[in-house]
């Protein structure tokens, strides 16, 4: 059933629930944590300094941002969704097993169906209790304590319940995701990686534009590698990446390295007609990104061929060609190029394996994402290098480690310049991109507001470095944002017959 009509066709017992208030409540305020619920945040400076890092924050909080990267399903089938007592919508348990830190960190009690909220919650209070201080946590627990009133550290089971039925009745139709993206959260336009439609070219929410996800196109030279039951280079279903399907469909030839590299074109050339405005490789996940110069006569041995028929060095030969191609394509549409580096396969992802990538094609905009995270120094000298062809973004950073990203951003900003730092949010729903953008703006405003302190900065120059890098560095990065925004915006004054609202 559609959950925008459940709460008016539910029973008188579940109808109930329709009474609760979307949004803030003093029933999660524990007394004791009242100090908490004041500072919003766990380690603010102290004297002058907090009174320079408030300006600060108020600042950046007043900015219409643009984040660069978020993982925003579509409303329906958002992950925070199971099913629970009242039906099928979001809860609490839904919330935390969306969350990187159940994700990376946690193991959490699995939901069961149709199942009283009270029974999980007292199997899986505890399960949190070693992951109090990790980053990813304290993201949440900023979302809950900003959007709900409710500090999670010392939450009573009543609490508990109060604020799972809240979630549940928050998510009944898209205000409340609206409401905390574009007001709470300030955020004007967000770049969404639908890595599970990675050849659709449309976004589903007005605030939203996309990427061309380009991940697994360097696997092409076989549609074995597309196969559901291929585990060598998808997360998700790679079915929904299938360049011979996309092929197939359109009625498109696909016998030879010549013709896959005519249909890169016709993606790109779907791609900018649609809703995209930079690609996305996160190839960090699956394999090196070590991406060697290959001549197309090598690459082409490998077309037509599946893997297991050809030694590991053809495939990687043919990877490592697309990727190349694709950094030109990226140059000759205008389309930048979002790379996740760090993390992932930690031993194939630091940054630096990019740099003959990045040398060879100075017409390429890259967009170096997580910092690199842990290799922000190398990130912030390959910054330095190429400044004029590369960007680095904070994206997801202080979530993976708030004090590392304050230690990054400051030294950013030493070593290149202020216009080439870009941030994002990388979550799943609209709690979690919340979380993630207020941790992003409390350590922008810390770091700033700590040069301003030591006299390294000017307020005035500190403000207009805070502007760049929540909004203004993202519209001179993505050459095809600013344009695509005012079209949307003067379709959306467009009424029936050919008239415009004011």
């Amino acid at each position: 059933m559609d959950r925008r009509h459940f709460l008016s066709n539910a029973g008188a017992g579940v109808g109930a629930l329709a009474s609760l208030r979307i949004g803030n409540s003093s029933s999660g305020a524990p007394a004791a944590r009242q100090d908490a619920l004041n500072s919003r945040w766990i380690d603010l400076p102290e004297g002058e300094a907090r009174t320079i890092y408030q300006r600060m924050k108020a600042f950046l909080d007043s900015i219409q941002s643009i984040d660069g990267h978020e993982h925003l399903r579509p409303f329906d089938d958002l992950p925070c969704i199971v099913e629970t007592e009242w039906g099928r919508g979001a809860n609490l348990y839904g919330q935390w097993a969306s969350s990187y830190l159940v994700d990376r960190m946690v193991k959490l009690r699995p939901w069961v169906a149709k199942a009283p909220f009270r029974e999980w919650w007292m199997l899986a209070k505890g399960d949190f209790d070693s992951a109090r201080a990790t980053s990813f946590y304290r993201c949440m627990w900023l979302a809950f304590l900003d959007l709900y009133n409710v500090d999670f550290d010392h939450i009573s089971d009543d609490q508990a319940a109060d604020l799972d039925r809240r979630i549940f009745v928050n998510y009944q139709d898209t205000a409340w995701l609206y409401d905390v993206v574009q007001k709470r959260a300030g955020i004007e336009v967000m770049i969404t990686d639908p890595h599970w439609k990675r050849l659709s070219f449309r976004s589903d929410y007005p605030f939203e534009f996309i990427t061309f996800n380009v991940t697994n196109l360097i696997f092409g030279f076989h549609s074995s590698e597309y196969l559901k039951s291929n585990p060598n280079h998808s997360i998700d279903d790679p079915a929904f990446d299938s360049p011979y399907l996309y092929a197939s469909q359109r009625n498109l030839p696909l016998k030879s390295l010549d013709d896959y590299l005519d249909l890169l074109e016709e993606m790109f050339g779907e791609a900018v007609k649609g809703d995209c405005v930079c690609l996305k490789s996160t190839a960090a996940y699956l394999r090196t990104i070590y991406f060697e110069e290959v001549s197309k006569d090598r690459a082409a041995r490998a077309f037509g061929r599946k893997r297991s028929e050809m030694a590991a060095e053809d495939a990687k030969a043919f990877e490592d060609f697309i990727m190349w191609r694709l950094a030109e394509l990226s140059a000759k549409y205008e389309l930048p190029f979002q790379i996740h580096t760090g993390d992932a396969q930690i031993q194939h992802s630091n940054p630096m394996l990019l740099v003959n990538l990045i040398d060879a094609n100075p017409e390429t905009r890259f967009e170096l994402f997580h910092g690199g995270y842990p290799w922000v120094r190398e990130t912030g000298a390959i910054g330095m290098k190429y400044g004029s062809h590369v960007w680095i973004n904070g994206v997801w950073l202080p979530a993976l480690s708030n004090s590392m990203a304050k230690q990054a951003f400051s030294e950013w900003l030493e070593v290149m310049p202020s216009n080439r730092i870009t941030w994002g949010g990388d979550e799943h729903t609209a709690e979690g991109i919340y979380g993630e953008t207020e941790m992003n703006r409390h350590c922008w405003a810390d770091v700033l507001a700590g040069k301003i302190s030591r006299g390294e900065l000017d307020e005035d120059d500190a403000r207009r470095i805070g502007k760049q890098i929540l909004r203004d560095n993202a519209l001179n990065l993505y050459p095809l944002l600013k344009p695509k925004m005012a079209q949307r915006q003067a379709q959306a004054h467009v009424v029936p017959g050919g008239k415009t609202s004011g």
